[in-house]
């Protein structure tokens, strides 16, 4: 016998199924919305690890025949996660790390599988909200919910959780997550109109985004209460005891006391590797101080004493208005750049800010260049004909590790440089353009050093790119709703013991993209508008300085040459051949690219040089001339 919930919200209506599948999991629900049909399950380690962090791993499954499809390929079954998959899986991830108590270091697994697909459903938001109701019925001590609200603008409408399909024609894609009237995590995105008049990037303004974003806050509250009042009768009995390992005072004393100076030091150096450095030497003579000492703490818990005295201290320097390299609460690092440095390719961009850099290469294609994949929504084949590949490599924070498959990470932080610099392109349909961002050393924001290279290698490669875009990282120290910090560009560590990654793109018109995760229960909208006035102050600074970059490019000579004639309807086929041959031997014999617009009857060529171009123009000519009809 199962417990079903009905709940009717924000233009929703699901249907949550509790105690019929999986129920040897700690939490488990059968969620419905339509014709979709998710099963989310929660498996939670019953032993604390000693790591200061939460281990959670969160996996968004497709599964084909949800679609009544049999999978491609060779091998008939589901492989590895596709793009869309890993994307919803970081969404739901860090949209649910608020909702779990502080200091929570159990091993976390939660799994949502798609049974049964719906062209007309938002399957991020129904897989957060399958994975949010399955959290609370759990044996986790859960105390509230979230919940999520897709916005649209539609013909210059805001829209409230659209249909998927009306997703397409919006110039807005705003995802806010949250628990009452706290504000979890945001992701944003414009996307560009085109028809044969006008091309508009739509950048959205800051007092746009935070009216819009106040103004959903209310829907959100409603529905996270409506969740939690639903689900929380059917909670699991079995609460599992949250065990923490206790820092004992003393140890803490221990180390400020014989230590204070020597850490402060470390904390107070310039680089990020020096830092690093002199505090693992710290460490080491810590622990051995200890055992010479016969104290008798273990390993671990010596290293969160170490860890948590750091957190502390960078937190009260943060909180007094010193950051760790000197700067202004509100100034950026130096930047400088340098364009087409390399020589083979079509464009290329190193841009430093910092600690951080970024190598940025282009590479230009046609249409048949273009990434082909297929959405569980659609049975018709899509192409992709802007990437964007972020690779991380570990030498860039000085790791001595092999360079391994990209990581869930590493196709996160394209993703949100291809969402950012998308909307200022503008692509025709025989074009493809492929950015590979390599990140060759990182301290703070390695994704927005790759939109600020993205955007001057798109220069670089003489396509057809609007405007410049530019991309920083914030950052927020909170103490309380009066005493806090706000951090323009932010290094490793402001990120790694502050409470707020906050990553905004845009042009100098307006925003572009931007990505929000906290650490915090919930965030301040006043907050919020703060950081994004001071991003824009930052944005404006970099774009100057990319904009003299810009006007300093020399062309790649690796850049193809191009060429475009005219032809009528019926000579076509004459210039294709019988299957094709006759193109194919054309494209062999003088080594171009040919692409033809059969509704314009335009021929495109390309190649390494004019006088190829030349030849195969006079070529087709004859061709045409010559063919019997």
């Amino acid at each position: 016998m199962s417990d079903i919930v009905k709940i009717d919200v924000n233009n929703l209506s699901e249907s949550y199924e509790f105690n019929k599948v999986a129920r040897q999991a700690d939490g488990a629900v059968l969620y419905r919305q339509g014709k979709a049909v998710l099963l989310a399950a929660v498996v939670i380690d019953k032993e604390s690890s000693t790591e200061d962090f939460l281990p959670l791993t969160v996996q968004y499954i497709e599964k084909s025949y949800a679609a009544a499809k049999i999978p491609g390929g060779f091998v008939k079954r589901e492989s590895k996660p596709g793009d869309f998959e890993t994307l919803t899986a970081r969404i739901v991830d860090r949209a649910l790390r608020p909702l779990f108590p502080k200091d929570f270091a159990n091993g976390v697994v939660i799994t949502i599988m798609v049974l049964s697909s719906d062209e007309n459903v938002d399957f991020q938001i129904a897989a957060l909200h399958a994975a949010n109701a399955a959290l609370i019925v759990s044996n986790l001590p859960t105390q509230k919910s979230i919940a999520g609200v897709r916005v649209a603008k539609i013909d210059g409408e805001i829209v409230i959780n659209p249909k998927l399909k009306d997703l397409n024609r919006s110039t807005l894609d705003l995802l806010v997550v949250g628990s009452g009237k706290d504000i979890a995590m945001i992701e944003m995105r414009v996307q560009s109109t085109k028809n044969e008049d006008e091309f508009r990037v739509n950048e959205i303004d800051n007092k746009e985004l935070v009216s819009i974003i106040e103004s959903v806050i209310p829907k959100i509250d409603e529905a996270s209460k409506r969740y939690f009042e639903g689900f929380i009768p059917y909670k699991s009995k079995n609460i599992i005891e949250v065990s923490y390992k206790e820092i004992p005072k003393e140890l803490i004393d221990f180390i400020s006391s014989y230590y204070n100076d020597e850490i402060n030091r470390a904390i107070a150096a310039m680089s990020k590797s020096e830092r690093m450095d002199e505090l693992e030497n710290i460490l080491i003579e810590i622990k051995y101080e200890i055992e010479a000492k016969g104290l008798g703490y273990e390993e671990d818990i010596v290293k969160l004493a170490f860890n948590q005295i750091i957190k502390n201290k960078v937190r009260a320097l943060l909180l007094e208005g010193k950051r760790l390299d000197g700067r202004a609460f509100d100034e950026v690092r130096p930047i400088w750049i340098e364009t087409n440095l390399l020589p083979s390719v079509h464009g290329s961009t190193l841009f430093t800010r910092g600690e951080t850099q970024a190598l940025v290469t282009g590479t230009l294609g046609d249409k048949k260049d273009a990434q082909m994949y297929e959405l569980l929504t659609s049975n018709i084949a899509q192409n992709e004909n802007f990437m964007v590949h972020y690779n991380f490599p570990p030498f860039c924070v000085g790791e001595a590790k092999p360079i391994g498959a990209p990581s869930r990470r590493e196709l996160g932080h394209g993703n949100l440089a291809k969402r950012a610099l998308e909307p200022t392109l503008n692509l025709d349909s025989n074009q493809t353009i492929r950015l590979v961002s390599e990140i060759l050393e990182s301290n703070g924001s390695s994704s927005m050093a790759t939109v600020c290279g993205g955007s001057l290698t798109l220069y670089c490669m003489n396509v057809d790119v609007k405007k410049l875009c530019a991309g920083v990282a914030m950052g927020v120290i909170v103490k309380d709703n009066s005493n806090y910090a706000i951090l323009t560009d932010i290094v490793g560590a402001e990120d790694h013991y502050g409470d707020m990654d906050f990553k905004v793109a845009g042009t100098k018109d307006g925003l572009t993209a931007l990505q929000l995760d906290i650490k915090l229960d919930g965030l301040n909208i006043n907050i919020l508008d703060e950081a994004l006035t001071q991003a824009r102050k930052a944005l404006d600074y970099i774009l100057d300085i990319m904009e003299e970059a810009r006007k300093n490019i020399v062309p790649s000579a690796a850049l193809p040459t191009t060429m475009e004639f005219k032809v009528t309807q019926g000579d076509i086929p004459v210039i294709i051949g019988k299957g094709g041959s006759t193109i194919k031997s054309i494209i062999e014999r003088f080594g171009v690219s040919i692409d033809i617009d059969r509704d314009k009857g335009v021929v495109k060529l390309s190649g390494e040089s004019i006088e190829k171009l030349k030849e195969t123009k006079e070529h087709i000519i004859e061709l045409i001339k010559n063919f019997i009809r």
